[in-house]
């Protein structure tokens, strides 16, 4: 990637975590942190190994779409869990989420495997990532069915998100066979202020923007087992991402239920993605634990507790994240 791009993506990730940790009560985090002891270490290093899920997965996409042997060795599995990592640290600190990690991510694999496959594997993962919340969310569905008494008010609360989580399901594989790059532009050239910039792309790269959505399509109608690997990767990391709260809880609760805690993550990421607009989903996840927590028979100090411990574990990573700009930046001089 161009380094004036690099510094830019830099620049701006580390102004806006400077911002979320200038707003950080010190004291109750310090606080919280020594209370919470070695399980809060656990949290941290936890988190590197779920990046390796989003990283094979991503990495899975990339192989299916190059043959030769000399090109694979461009994309090392080492490298792309640097980059898959700066990427959710620019998506944590951009308001939008994808408007800050996947362009960084298109134009840091582009020298390596050429824009239309860049460009195509990123949208794939986004895509894929995107997909295996809803089954998440889905799943947790009548997992709370099983486990929790079901009032009128939430029974209407659980067919809503049912219905929601469906219908996304289906839009998603109807765009894994038939392509979304194309689709996609044609929704953005009627949203005002941009259309006037999309309309003219969308006329010169048409032909790049076909190409893509074949290379989209194959994954799905080509490669069935390699698009189940990738899904399965993707929802295993959000299973896997409850054993967070999990080890949280276990310093206020050590009776806690895994599968409470799955719900908790469940809960609190869907409330949290209807607010995709504010950096680090600020106010939306901590609400989202509140209620959750609440609504699952738990105090409101357990969900605070969660909420800043998780909010501290996500500033801790964004700046990992930042920090692994600069050092692909130094490895590619």
């Amino acid at each position: 990637m161009n380094k004036k791009f690099q510094n830019i993506f830099f620049i701006f990730g580390l102004v806006v975590l400077c911002i979320m940790v200038y707003n950080l009560d010190f004291t109750d985090a310090w606080q919280k942190i020594q209370h919470a002891g070695y399980w809060f270490l656990a949290v941290v290093i936890l988190w590197a190994f779920l990046y390796i899920f989003n990283t094979a997965a991503w990495y899975t996409i990339i192989r299916s779409q190059i043959q030769g042997a000399e090109e694979r060795k461009k994309v090392s599995f080492l490298w792309l869990y640097k980059v898959t990592v700066s990427g959710f640290a620019l998506n944590y600190a951009t308001p939008g989420g994808l408007m800050g990690g996947e362009p960084y991510r298109i134009m840091e694999l582009t020298p390596k495997i050429g824009a239309e496959r860049a460009t195509s594997s990123v949208v794939l993962y986004a895509m894929t990532h995107i997909f295996s919340h809803f089954w998440f969310w889905l799943v947790s569905i009548f997992l709370y069915i099983f486990t929790q008494p079901v009032n009128l008010p939430m029974g209407v609360m659980l067919a809503v998100v049912f219905v929601f989580c469906v219908s996304a399901i289906w839009f998603f594989l109807t765009g894994y066979k038939k392509g979304l790059a194309v689709r996609g532009m044609n929704l953005v050239r009627h949203i005002p202020f941009i259309k006037r910039w999309a309309e003219p792309f969308i006329a010169s790269h048409k032909e790049e923007l076909d190409r893509i959505d074949t290379q989209i399509a194959s994954l799905h109608n080509q490669n069935p087992r390699t698009f189940f690997t990738v899904v399965l990767l993707e929802f295993s990391c959000r299973i896997c991402s409850a054993l967070e709260i999990f080890f949280i809880l276990l310093v206020l609760l050590p009776s806690v239920n895994y599968f409470d805690c799955i719900l908790i993550l469940a809960f609190t990421s869907l409330f949290a993605n209807m607010l995709f607009f504010m950096p680090l989903q600020l106010g939306g996840r901590e609400g989202g634990f509140l209620m959750s927590v609440k609504g699952l028979g738990l105090t409101l100090e357990a969900g605070i507790f969660v909420a800043l411990l998780v909010r501290i574990r996500e500033l801790i990573w964004t700046a990992i994240g930042l920090l692994l700009i600069k050092l692909n930046r130094k490895q590619d001089k």
